[in-house]
């Protein structure tokens, strides 16, 4: 029977810069995963574009990342945005910067940026088993020595001297992301704390279905729970059928979700003039008022058609009345401060990442070694380690998966 250096289960993000960053050193090595090709999540991410990185320094990023942005530090500053930029350039995958200091392919294509990396992994040197699920650990004496995998119509016994387990979270499930990982976690001894959905649409209570695909940009957003301030954001935001989504509603997602699942009271606050306070918005409707003259005339002027009638509701105003000083005033409130209270929130299965995963006290932050298993490592989605949207979740999973291959490298050359 062959036995391996290092097997990884979950080539996603982290699995193939794991796999390929081990075989480069001479490992053998072997990534296994249980869908029909590699990288189905990335191929996807970012609607068909990709966000690799972001060009935050080391501060700012680590101020993105969640529970414990710590534990991420060894490895950021192992593996850098900077340096995962370089990595994919020296591949030949060109890249651009846009607005918010993201990282894209050049070609606009997530599915470059798949295939650079299994093209790289192949090269190095490292197998690639697709269409094979992992069904257990075999552990003896504190140590993995082989895995049970699945290969449809039979099953094998298969060893090796290390493994990493890179097989993400539960969030879009259909991309292989259903939660194996976890389960050989607990089979490892692992605590797993309580999972929800991060970076994910709010629904809103009695939803108007006009706002439906409706964008707002430059407004700002602000996250209230049972009245208190949380938190805020600026940017876009985007309406569908049960809610709210876009760059702003997902980045507050997270605090949200957290406060409904614990039966709190939520309300997302929509300022639509952000950059105009109470008398320039005084003088501006005075401005319009001389061309406009009823609520309807007035609030054409100032917002998008398709959310007067909502924007008229919730202000208590009524369009084809007359404009009057009582109307002005709840105008410019409402423009300063709309409220949409939250009753929800959209399954792991519109979720871009989870939060929650594989207790950070377990593990090594220096290396990405398990504390209870001798030769196991982790990396990506799977550890409760998760972050905003812009591309620190992928950053993530290249800087665990490039931490822990470097480590098992050492331990195997005896230097760690």
């Amino acid at each position: 029977m062959q036995t391996y250096d290092l097997i990884i289960t979950g080539a996603g993000a982290a699995g193939l810069l794991g796999a390929g960053t081990a075989a480069e050193k001479g490992l053998n090595v072997l990534l296994i995963e249980k869908m029909e090709k590699p990288a189905r999540k990335i191929r996807i991410s970012g609607k068909g574009r990709c966000n690799i990185t972001n060009t935050k320094q080391h501060d700012d990023f680590l101020a993105h990342v969640y529970p414990d942005s710590r534990f991420l530090n060894s490895a950021l500053r192992n593996f850098s945005n900077f340096k995962t930029v370089e990595f994919f350039n020296s591949l030949g995958l060109k890249t651009v910067t846009e607005r918010g200091e993201r990282i894209f392919p050049e070609s606009g294509k997530a599915w470059d940026v798949a295939e650079c990396l299994v093209k790289w992994v192949k090269k190095s040197g490292a197998e690639i088993i697709c269409n094979a699920k992992v069904k257990s650990l075999n552990i003896e004496n504190n140590k993995i020595g082989s895995l049970n995998v699945d290969f449809g119509n039979n099953e094998k016994v298969i060893e090796a001297k290390y493994f990493m387990i890179a097989t993400g979270g539960i969030s879009y499930p259909l991309t292989g992301s259903t939660g194996d990982g976890y389960n050989f976690a607990k089979q490892a001894g692992h605590t797993v704390t309580d999972l929800q959905p991060s970076l994910v649409p709010l629904k809103i209570k009695n939803h108007n279905m006009q706002l439906n695909k409706l964008q707002l940009k430059n407004i700002s957003l602000s996250l209230y729970v049972d009245n208190n301030y949380i938190d805020d954001e600026f940017g876009e935001v985007e309406f569908n059928g049960t809610g709210i989504t876009g760059a702003l509603a997902l980045r507050l997602s997270r605090k949200a979700v957290s406060a409904l699942m614990a039966k709190k009271h939520v309300e997302l606050k929509l300022d639509l003039k952000p950059a105009l306070n109470y008398g320039q918005l005084k003088n501006r409707i005075a401005r319009e008022m001389q061309t406009a003259k009823t609520n309807y005339a007035l609030l054409c002027k100032l917002l998008p058609q398709q959310i007067i009638t909502t924007f008229a509701e919730k202000t208590n105003i009524k369009l084809q009345k007359q404009i009057t000083d009582t109307d002005i005033e709840k105008i410019i409130k409402s423009l300063k401060n709309i409220v949409f209270e939250i009753s929800g929130f959209n399954t792991f299965d519109e979720a871009i990442v989870t939060a929650g995963g594989v207790s950070l006290k377990e593990i090594d932050s220096k290396t990405m070694k398990s504390k209870i298993v001798d030769n196991l490592y982790f990396a990506g989605e799977v550890l409760n380690l998760d972050a905003d949207t812009g591309g620190y979740n992928l950053q993530i999973a290249f800087s665990t998966a490039r931490l822990a291959a470097q480590s098992i490298v050492k331990q195997i050359e005896g230097k760690l």
